[in-house]
C-alpha cells in the first residue's frame, strides 16, 4: 500500500475500491456464463412425461434400458424391503404416505418411498452413533454441562429422524408455491380453450405447452393430467390424481369444479371463470400483505447496513479532511 493513500478508518480506500471490483467483476462473468448457458426448463420434463404415457399405454416401459434401469431400482429396493420388514419397522400406510410426499415435491418415482423410510432409521444411527461417541468418547465438548451435552445429543437424533421428512416438506412447499403463481393464468387459458371448443384433455395439453416455459411445475402437472385423462378409464379418477399430486387447496377447488363439469354437465368455462378471479384477488391480498409487512422487515437490515455505509460516504470525506487539517497543522 502507498503511504500517501487516503485512509478511512485505517483502511486504505484504493484497496477496498481494488477488492470490490474484483468482486463486481467475478459477478458480472457469472452472471453472463448463467445466461448464456440456459436450458430449457421443460425438455427433461417432456422426456420423463412421454415415458409415463407409454407405461400408461402399454403397461410396460418403452425401452430394454430403461427396463433394466427400473429392474435395478427394484432389486435395490426389494433389498431394503426385506431389510425392514425383518425388523417389523415397514407398515404399508407409511409407504403410501411416503409415496404421496414424493410425488407432491415432484418425485415420480415411487421407489423412493422405502429410501425415505430407511433414512429415518439409518440417519439417526449414524449421526447419533457418531455425536454420543464425540461428546461421551472425547473430549470435543468436555467444558459443556451435563445439560447441554444431553440437549446436543437429543438434537441430533431428532433432526437425523426427521431430516428426509424437512427435506421433502421444503421440496413441496417451494413446489407448491410455483404452482400457486401459475395458477390464475393457467385457469384464463382453460377458460379460453373451453369457449374455443376444445375439449377439457386437449385444452390441458395446450395450457401446458403454452406456460411451460414459464411455470415448469405446473406445465408438469397438466401434460401428466391430459395424459391421464387420455388413457385412464374413468376421467374423475385423473383429476383426483392431480388433486393429490400437488399440495395446493386452490388447485383442489379447480379438481372439484372439473369433477363436476364432468358429472353434471355445467358449463365449464363461466365456473373456471370465477375460479381465476378469486385467485387473483387472493394473490393480489397476499402481495399488499408483503407489502404492508415490509417496514417492519426493512427496519434491522437499515440500521444495521444502509445507515452506517450512508454515514460513511456522508461524513467520510469531512473526517478526511479534518484528518489533513489536523496532520498539516501540527
Amino acid at each position: 500500500m502507498g503511504e500517501g493513500g487516503p485512509k478511512i478508518l485505517g483502511v486504505d480506500v484504493m484497496w477496498v475500491a481494488t477488492l470490490l471490483s474484483g468482486v463486481a467483476a467475478f459477478a458480472v462473468l457469472l452472471a453472463i456464463y448463467a445466461a448464456t448457458t440456459v436450458r430449457d426448463p421443460m425438455a427433461k420434463r417432456v422426456k420423463a412425461l412421454n415415458e409415463r404415457r407409454e407405461q400408461l399405454k402399454a403397461g410396460i416401459t418403452a425401452s430394454t434400458k430403461r427396463r433394466a434401469k427400473l429392474v435395478t431400482k427394484n432389486e435395490t429396493t426389494d433389498r431394503i424391503r426385506n431389510i425392514l420388514s425383518s425388523m417389523k419397522v415397514l407398515q404399508e400406510s407409511q409407504v403410501k404416505a411416503a409415496q404421496v410426499k414424493l410425488m407432491q415435491a415432484g418425485i415420480r418415482s415411487k421407489e423412493y418411498a422405502v429410501a425415505v423410510i430407511f433414512g429415518r432409521l439409518v440417519l439417526p444411527i449414524v449421526f447419533g452413533g457418531l455425536i454420543v461417541y464425540l461428546v461421551y468418547g472425547t473430549d470435543m465438548f468436555e467444558t459443556y454441562t451435563p445439560i447441554k451435552r444431553y440437549g446436543i445429543v437429543a438434537g441430533t437424533f431428532i433432526l437425523s429422524y426427521k431430516a428426509p421428512d424437512i427435506f421433502l416438506k421444503n421440496k413441496i412447499t417451494k413446489r407448491s408455491n410455483l404452482i400457486r403463481k401459475g395458477l390464475p393464468d393457467a385457469l384464463d387459458l382453460l377458460v379460453i380453450c373451453a369457449e374455443a371448443g376444445l375439449t377439457v384433455d386437449a385444452a390441458f395439453q395446450r395450457v401446458a405447452r403454452e406456460l411451460g416455459k414459464a411455470y415448469p411445475e405446473l406445465g408438469d402437472e397438466f401434460t401428466l393430467t391430459a395424459i391421464e385423462l387420455g388413457f385412464l378409464s374413468e376421467r374423475r379418477q385423473a383429476f383426483e390424481n392431480l388433486a393429490m399430486r400437488v399440495k395446493l387447496d386452490a388447485l383442489k377447488g379447480v379438481v372439484t369444479t372439473m369433477v363436476q363439469t364432468e358429472k353434471y354437465g355445467t358449463p365449464l368455462a363461466s365456473a373456471l371463470r370465477v375460479l381465476s378471479a378469486e385467485f387473483r384477488n387472493e394473490r393480489m391480498m397476499r402481495a399488499e400483505e408483503k407489502a404492508a409487512r415490509l417496514p417492519a422487515i426493512m427496519t434491522v437490515p437499515l440500521i444495521l447496513f444502509i445507515l452506517p455505509v450512508l454515514f460513511v460516504v456522508i461524513l467520510g470525506p469531512a473526517a478526511c479532511s479534518i484528518s489533513d487539517a489536523f496532520v498539516h497543522g501540527t
